[in-house]
């Protein structure tokens, strides 16, 4: 190559945001859209572009593609030059690569078209992949297509969008501009695909149940109140998939599973947002023990699979997500961190005292179990960094839960904590009826008395019970928490491409 246009820095077409007002920025592209519409080149009556390569492939494929001709399209990040030779990097899903677009290569008329192309235009090129004297993987444009005009200007790009709730409102400049947001969402598909790989391969099956419910189960959650106009019932998004789960399992599907949307009413922070995706597991003649091995199968499954490996960094925290992890009852966890032992306290009346000595504002008629759940929440759960399954918790907290049967104010349940965060929770189901009758009773008084996170009576489940249901073991994974920790993600609203934010006057 007789000229090396990447040592030629010229002034890219459109001047900066700081030499020009917006506004009129705005206009120059709207009036560009005029005039091409105008000479009958209006590029969105263009439907379609035929690609047969990505930049990425190209890239990482030189040897083989060298030479080659490809079409290529995505969106115009750069330009460069703009003599008789012009340099813009095009960005497509995958990755970036350099046109190197010359007057004799493309004709007169054609190259004074591409010297009015706006960057964040979206065109089509074919051309010939080369190196340029630099050494940088490239495209001699044979032919280059405006397949959309942007009639926006993107950021500037040595700031980039930082600013947060803009780039959570408008997620869409946020791809655009920030390459590591778009490989977070791509991971977070290959993650989902992983886990259902991993459960897939071990005969479970995927199933739908509804997201609309005549009542709420399956968790301790507020829900969304909608109504049905032909019905003229109030229906709720649901909260968990639990109950219909398990009837599936009544009904001798034995090994099912179920991923996606979950709808809270609730409070919002860094690992929480109303919307949000769950997945639920439900394996008859299992138990608590055995969704405890299958949750670390699954996990070390997804990382090994998705990032090549079980030790992970999570801010700064190395996390080794390799089995097999390790296990505390809450009892134990709780006196190993306030030297408090909940064996030793004989009332409620003892247990309220000490929780008062703690500092720990409380109602006046909680039990020993729920103070128990209280003191690991407050001062147990911060300390559990490495994957650490925290087992046997109170009944009082645990409604749909089966009691261990040599401590029946206890359940076999576990939760999951990594990073000082629950990720999953698992059960030996309740599979007694008359049991789960009473305890549902119990969380009817609970609502009752205010509290309206508490359970609503389900007497289909309960006649779904009464015609058996095999022991069971039950689990459910958060899926975006997952994601956070495997991407290395702060909030949860740095994995969920539009998380649920205030409209803006």
């Amino acid at each position: 190559m007789s000229e090396n246009i990447e040592q030629k820095n010229g002034k890219n077409n459109e001047q900066s945001t700081e030499t020009m007002d917006l506004n009129e920025l705005l206009k120059v592209r709207r009036q560009k859209l005029s005039e091409l519409q105008s000479s009958g080149k209006d590029p969105f009556k263009i439907v379609k572009f035929d690609v047969n390569c990505s930049a990425k492939h190209i890239v990482e494929n030189y040897d083989e593609m060298e030479g080659k001709t490809v079409s290529i399209a995505g969106r115009l990040m750069s330009k460069r030059g703009m003599g008789k030779v012009g340099f813009c990097d095009l960005q497509d899903r995958d990755g970036k690569i350099q046109l190197y677009v010359r007057v004799d290569g493309i004709g007169e008329e054609s190259y004074n078209e591409f010297k009015k192309f706006d960057i964040g235009d979206i065109v089509g090129v074919t051309g010939e992949v080369f190196k340029t004297k630099t050494g940088e993987t490239s495209i001699k444009v044979k032919e280059i297509t405006l397949l959309s005009k942007s009639l926006q200007v993107l950021p500037e790009k040595w700031h980039g969008l930082k600013d947060m709730d803009l780039r959570y409102r408008q997620r869409y400049v946020d791809l655009i501009i920030n390459p590591d947001v778009r490989n977070t969402f791509i991971i977070r598909s290959k993650i989902i695909k992983a886990v259902r790989e991993f459960l897939d391969n071990r005969g479970f099956l995927e199933v739908d149940t509804p997201l609309l419910n005549t009542i709420p189960g399956g968790a301790a959650a507020k829900p969304f109140i909608t109504h049905h106009n032909t019905l003229d019932i109030d229906l709720y998004l649901r909260i968990a998939p639990e109950l219909y789960l398990k009837r599936l399992i009544v009904g001798g599907l034995e090994k099912v599973y179920e991923m996606g949307r979950m709808f809270r009413n609730e409070g919002m922070s860094i690992k929480h947002n109303p919307e949000f995706t769950l997945m639920e597991v439900y394996e008859a003649y299992n138990d608590y023990k055995g969704m405890m091995e299958l949750t670390e199968g699954l996990i070390s499954y997804v990382a090994e699979k998705v990032l090549g490996t079980t030790k992970i960094s999570y801010q700064g925290q190395e996390i080794d997500l390799t089995p097999p992890w390790n296990r505390m009852t809450m009892v134990e966890a709780v006196k190993k961190y306030t030297g408090v032992d909940f064996d030793e306290i004989k009332s409620d009346e003892e247990a309220r005292q000490i929780a008062k000595d703690k500092k720990i504002h409380l109602d006046s008629n909680l039990t020993k179990g729920e103070i128990l759940n209280l003191m690991f929440e407050e001062f147990v759960e911060e300390h559990l960094i490495q994957p650490t399954f925290i087992l046997d918790y109170p009944v009082e907290v645990s409604p749909l839960t089966k009691r261990k049967p040599d401590r029946p104010e206890l359940t076999e349940r576990f939760e999951l904590f990594i990073t000082s965060r629950e990720m999953a929770n698992a059960y030996s189901e309740l599979n007694d009826p008359i049991d789960q009758r009473e305890r549902f009773l119990n969380q009817v008084k609970k609502r009752e008395a205010g509290d309206e996170e508490a359970n609503m009576m389900d007497e289909d489940f309960l006649t779904a019970l009464e015609y058996g249901m095999p022991p069971t073991g039950g689990l459910g994974i958060g899926i975006d928490r997952l994601i956070m920790l495997l991407t290395d993600s702060y909030s949860i609203r740095d994995v969920l491409l539009f998380p649920t934010m205030k409209p803006r006057d």
